[in-house]
């Protein structure tokens, strides 16, 4: 990692860039493999399944006895550790149906005779998407599956990879049968989201799509958007800003840079601070955990792409934060709580010394499907709300009606929209 010292603003927007593959090689790819999907279904995506996994197996589906059956594959430690962290996430996300019940009893008079109100329903069929691979990311499962299931979602699909025998990770099946998931798909990347946009012969269509993965899969999740099939929100290569002061303890700040630099060689940490000493030893830090790490070619190849900076003081830091609207931001300082109002973008915030980011990606409650790539600054991450849609009712007696005519004919002859207008006249004239 580069230290770059005290930044001008100006700077700010280009050194809160990405590491981005050429835009139009993604979209040539995504374009490529969703007209095969859409023209070919099933065999399109085993075709890709081989090419790209060298997986070669016949069945999409993972049967029941597969899903059942890999209760037995799982120690007990490791039971009790997703159990562990099944109740926190269940907690915190149980407590937002509260708010979503309270709308239906929130029905407003806007004039005389004229009552509003919004109702929830489910989104019916959603599709979440599961990394697999050198990470597979069961956590995920239970961050997606445990809000679709209080939402209500009549059709759940789980889309993750398979190995070349066409066997899922069975941490990934155990907790997709924790939570409820029955229809489980062996396909990955850009053919499974594909699959769920068109629907296959074995694949069902979704009217939804949740989940995170890498550059290409965000890519083709926004293809799906503009061919009518909703997505939760753009969950690309992981990142991490970590905000320290001199009292941060550089170990603990290497550790949680390296915590998000392993997911991948395009993921992005950084590292802000006032303090140049705290920099250099945190850095140091990071050199010497990094060589005891399993995926630590992994998480060099992420370093390269990232960056310190020294800033003039620690209000500049959460200055630049907002400007970079962090996936998850840290901030490692002896005033974390009180200084927490000083976001105004990031996807998930750590306060404090021993809130650690990995606590957030596994037990703490809170959701670790989080917008990145600066998406922070538009919106935020899962929740139940993401599984639900708001639909407005209106009930209007006569006595509504005649209070409202005048405005609505005025406002739509002045449109030229007379049918609008007519509307109301024919009541009237009743």
């Amino acid at each position: 990692m580069k230290i770059t010292d005290y930044p001008a603003p100006e700077t700010w927007a280009s050194l809160s860039e990405r590491p981005q593959i050429d835009r139009k090689t993604l979209e040539k790819a995504v374009d490529c493999i969703f007209d095969e999907v859409r023209k070919d279904g099933d065999k399109a995506v085993l075709r890709y399944a081989q090419l790209f996994d060298n997986a070669r197996y016949a069945d999409l589906v993972v049967d029941r006895a597969c899903i059942e059956g890999a209760t037995a594959q799982i120690d007990d430690s490791l039971k009790k550790a997703i159990a562990f962290a099944y109740e926190n996430i269940m907690s915190f996300h149980a407590s937002q149906l509260s708010d979503l019940r309270r709308l239906k009893e929130n029905k407003i008079q806007t004039v005389k005779g004229v009552t509003c109100w919004r109702e929830t329903r489910p989104i019916e069929k959603v599709g979440i998407y599961i990394p697999g691979g050198s990470a597979p990311l069961f956590s995920t499962v239970l961050m997606l599956g445990i809000p679709a299931m209080l939402a209500g979602c009549k059709k759940i699909v789980l889309c993750t990879p398979a190995d070349k025998d066409g066997i899922i990770n069975p941490a990934i099946l155990y907790t997709a049968g924790l939570v409820g998931i029955d229809t489980i798909i062996r396909a990955g990347g850009i053919q499974a989201i594909a699959a769920m946009t068109f629907g296959t012969e074995s694949i069902p269509r979704v009217n939804k799509i949740f989940g995170p993965g890498n550059q290409y899969v965000t890519a083709a999740k926004q293809k799906a958007q503009l061919l009518g099939t909703a997505i939760d929100l753009p969950a690309g290569p992981s990142e991490v800003l970590i905000i320290a002061d001199r009292t941060a303890d550089p170990a603990f700040v290497a550790a949680d840079l390296l915590s998000q630099a392993e997911h991948g060689p395009d993921s992005q940490v950084l590292l802000l601070s006032d303090d140049r000493s705290l920099i250099e030893n945190a850095l140091c830090e990071t050199q010497r955990q990094l060589a005891l790490l399993p995926r630590k070619d992994t998480a060099a190849k992420a370093l390269a792409n990232s960056k310190a900076l020294l800033m003039q003081n620690i209000d500049e830091c959460f200055a630049f934060s907002n400007v970079y609207a962090p996936e998850h931001l840290i901030i490692a300082t002896d005033r974390a709580t009180q200084q927490a109002a000083k976001v105004t973008s990031a996807g998930s915030v750590f306060l404090g010394a021993y809130s650690c980011e990995s606590a957030g990606d596994y037990a703490s409650g809170t959701n670790h499907t989080l917008p990145t790539g600066g998406y922070a600054g538009s919106c935020g991450g899962v929740s139940v709300e993401s599984f639900i849609k708001y639909i407005s009712f209106q009930y209007i007696t006569e006595e509504g009606l005649n209070n409202m005519a005048g405005s609505i004919t005025a406002m739509a002859a002045a449109e030229g929209l007379q049918a609008h207008a007519n509307a109301v006249n024919v009541r009237k004239q009743k």
